[in-house]
């Protein structure tokens, strides 16, 4: 089993099981998750749920990537039920009746955001790195995330967006995405408590001062660069901003499928005005369906992922081919919502 599921004592302990893959999320997994969650949310057995990765490397490095792969050449049916069933996880774990504890340990990245980020108390170690790095293969920041980051302090989550740029500790905790950091000399201990006691006691036995944020000290040039709702406009202030900026960001986002970069902005402008995470995650839903169907899904994760030439051919290859209209097609409804509805 990829998903091992035990009691200990008052926790319910869900350990993902694929630590040669980085725990990476199989539609089984999700499914295992769900049904245990759900038997659980009943149980007054398990006063505390405690979500882990096995082995030492991460959390989650996020969706199988290549099977989604195969799947969208095949059409995509698959990828659709999948990403249904994700997303209809994530809002079943952001509104879940008892404490939900994540351990971010390590490589929280994509799909591993969307079973931690949302839960009742997440928590950091010095080895965490989080990102929601979507934009790299061509997709678009989902199973939440595009919620998180738009919620993000000023412009921290558009560079995050754009860039595919990872957060350690510091940042998962200044961006939102985190609550609570714990050393990993003490996560042993703390894991263990929570058999016997509620979550607020463990962190004030194990929880310690978090590692400085390092973008803190470049709000000002991330707030003013990425204020603009054009990815033209923000790569015009950043060529502009020279030091400290440098040109590293600029040539990141333009690294990136230019459709990807256009939807993605759009998303995270929308999300601001979001009433929910459930309206947020219906629109990611409309927009994942939509890549499916798009060139520059399969041709990331093929230069990604399956031929590692690090070398994707985007189509359209600038900017300045993607029109308005080709954005406003990821944002048509399918006519098969998830149910989430804005509340």
């Amino acid at each position: 089993m990829s998903v091992q599921v035990r009691r200990d004592g008052g926790a319910g302990r869900i350990v993902l099981d694929r630590p040669r893959a980085l725990n990476a999320l199989t539609h089984g997994m999700l499914l295992e998750v769900r049904d245990t969650l759900l038997a659980w949310a009943d149980d007054d057995a398990v006063r505390t749920v405690v979500l882990t990765g096995a082995g030492e490397r991460g959390l989650c490095a996020g969706a199988d990537i290549r099977e989604l792969h195969d799947d969208a050449l095949a059409g995509g049916a698959g990828a659709r039920v999948f990403f249904a069933d994700e997303y209809r996880l994530n809002h079943l774990i952001s509104r879940y009746p008892k404490p939900y504890v994540a351990v971010m340990d390590g490589i929280t990245m994509g799909g591993g955001v969307g079973l931690s980020g949302h839960g009742s108390v997440r928590v950091v170690t010095e080895r965490s790195n989080v990102a929601m790095p979507e934009t790299r293969i061509g997709l678009m920041p989902d199973v939440g995330g595009s919620r998180l980051l738009a919620l993000a302090p000023g412009g921290l989550g558009t560079h995050l967006a754009l860039t595919s740029g990872s957060m350690g500790p510091g940042d998962a905790l200044l961006c939102g995405f985190a609550d609570h950091f714990v050393p990993v000399a003490a996560l042993e201990s703390f894991t263990a408590a929570l058999a016997g006691t509620d979550p607020a006691e463990a962190l004030a036995a194990h929880a310690a001062e978090p590692p400085a944020a390092a973008l803190a000290g470049h709000r000002g040039w991330i707030d003013h660069c990425y204020a603009p709702d054009t990815v033209e406009e923000i790569l015009d202030r950043l060529d502009a901003a020279g030091e400290p900026a440098g040109p590293a960001p600029a040539a990141e986002i333009r690294a990136k499928s230019p459709t990807a970069l256009k939807v993605t902005l759009a998303a995270l402008r929308r999300a601001r005005g979001h009433r929910s995470l459930g309206e947020t995650l219906e629109q990611e839903y409309v927009i994942s369906c939509a890549a499916l169907d798009s060139h520059d899904l399969v041709e990331g994760i093929r230069a990604q992922v399956v031929d590692k030439d690090r070398d994707p051919q985007w189509k359209p290859a600038a900017l300045a081919d993607v029109t308005a209209e080709d954005v406003a097609r990821f944002f048509v409804p399918t006519g098969d919502p998830l149910g989430l509805g804005p509340a």
